[in-house]
């Protein structure tokens, strides 16, 4: 993840210098999202079949070519070819690491296990804007991420034990709650998804990862086109973000679900998140940009955990097909945003952010009711 913030400041304006289009870019940023959400059933698999080791260090392998390949190119439909084999191989590491997690965790260490990754995810996507926004050469955070993946992948070669061999006896039957799922696209289109008590949890799950890779596809270019920032700039603000929600998320988050219930944390998640979209064309720079920017970034992050928290309270059965849909959904989420906000930003720079503010907005009330039906006591 540390790989995957230092590559953020520069990658918008990297595929820009190359000749790409902001639809080829848009469609840069939406397949690799496909990619995983293709490919993440096929090496869940492979994993429980063969082992979470070799399925991550594959991933890590075909993480480091696709992003050292991607600086290395300027032909478009090679950067296309990097960024499918970097989907593919991150299907292969970021899902198999938290089955990894929920191999070696009882059930009553699983939370605390699972708040460890996120941890770590947090922290490296906080520190990485701010190494790759000082880089000077826009391709130069490319290469530095791929070596990073590099080792990444010696470190699991020789230091870490397969987990599947390591399930402890009392979990030798696993039961449904407990097994993973791996959800296929086919899966989540069927008419059956839509009759499930937890669509309105899945439709927010969508509709989070929708606005938020939308924002996350048009911002480089919206900061360049109004203030004219560039990649140091960028770097800083993720950063700052990145800041606030794991400062957030590791000292608040479970206190405030335990206080408010998860219903009212996620809706306070999507009215905080609308709530920076709308003020970010009205921004002045450097601070109150900073500070809306904030307001999305916990927005966004909160509601993921607290999803995942809410439906394993809810949840006595088949929990892992439960969280694979929510999953699959984000993915889907992640597929569409970005086609969507750079064709709003064609017209206007600042309407992705108000359209995306709107749509927020009517899925909190439109969801309302459907979300306090999941759990009545909330």
């Amino acid at each position: 993840m540390l790989g995957v913030g230092i590559i953020i400041p520069s990658f918008a304006y990297y595929t820009k210098n190359t000749g790409a289009t902001l639809i080829e870019y848009a469609v840069l940023m939406s397949i690799y999202s496909g990619m995983l959400l293709l490919f993440t059933p096929i090496w869940g698999r492979l994993s429980d079949k063969y082992g979470r080791k070799p399925a991550i260090l594959a991933g890590l392998l075909g993480n480091s070519l696709s992003l050292i390949g991607y600086g290395l190119v300027q032909n478009y439909m090679l950067l296309l070819l990097a960024r499918c084999i970097g989907g593919i191989a991150s299907a292969a590491v970021l899902p198999t690491v938290m089955a990894y997690v929920a191999d070696v965790t009882t059930e009553q260490e699983r939370s605390k296990g699972m708040g460890l990754m996120g941890a770590a995810i947090g922290f490296g996507i906080t520190v990485g804007p701010a190494i790759g926004g000082l880089m000077g050469r826009q391709d130069l955070p490319f290469f530095v991420a791929g070596g990073l993946s590099f080792l990444n992948s010696l470190l699991v070669l020789f230091m870490l034990p397969e987990s599947l061999k390591k399930r402890p006896p009392i979990e030798a039957h696993v039961t449904t709650m407990e097994k993973h799922e791996w959800i296929s696209l086919r899966e989540i289109l069927h008419w059956k998804t839509l009759k499930s008590p937890f669509t309105a949890i899945f439709l927010v799950s969508f509709f989070s990862s929708f606005s938020f890779m939308g924002f996350e596809t048009t911002f480089p270019y919206f900061i360049e086109d109004k203030w004219g920032y560039g990649q140091k700039e960028l770097g800083g603000m993720f950063m700052a973000m990145g800041a606030a929600v794991v400062l957030f998320q590791g000292g608040l988050l479970g206190r405030l679900i335990n206080v408010f219930t998860e219903r009212r944390i996620i809706l306070f998640g999507l009215l905080l998140k609308a709530m920076g979209m709308a003020l970010l064309p009205s921004a002045i720079p450097y601070f109150t940009l900073v500070l809306y920017l904030i307001f999305v970034g916990i927005g966004s992050q909160i509601i993921r955990p607290t999803n995942t928290s809410w439906i394993s309270k809810q949840v006595h059965s088949g929990q892992g097909t439960v969280i694979g849909f929510l999953d699959a959904f984000s993915s889907l989420g992640r597929i569409l945003g970005p086609l969507f906000a750079i064709w709003l930003h064609q017209i206007n720079i600042s309407y992705p952010y108000v359209v995306f503010a709107g749509i927020l907005l009517i899925v909190l009330f439109g969801l309302y009711i459907p979300l306090r039906r999941v759990s009545p006591n909330t």
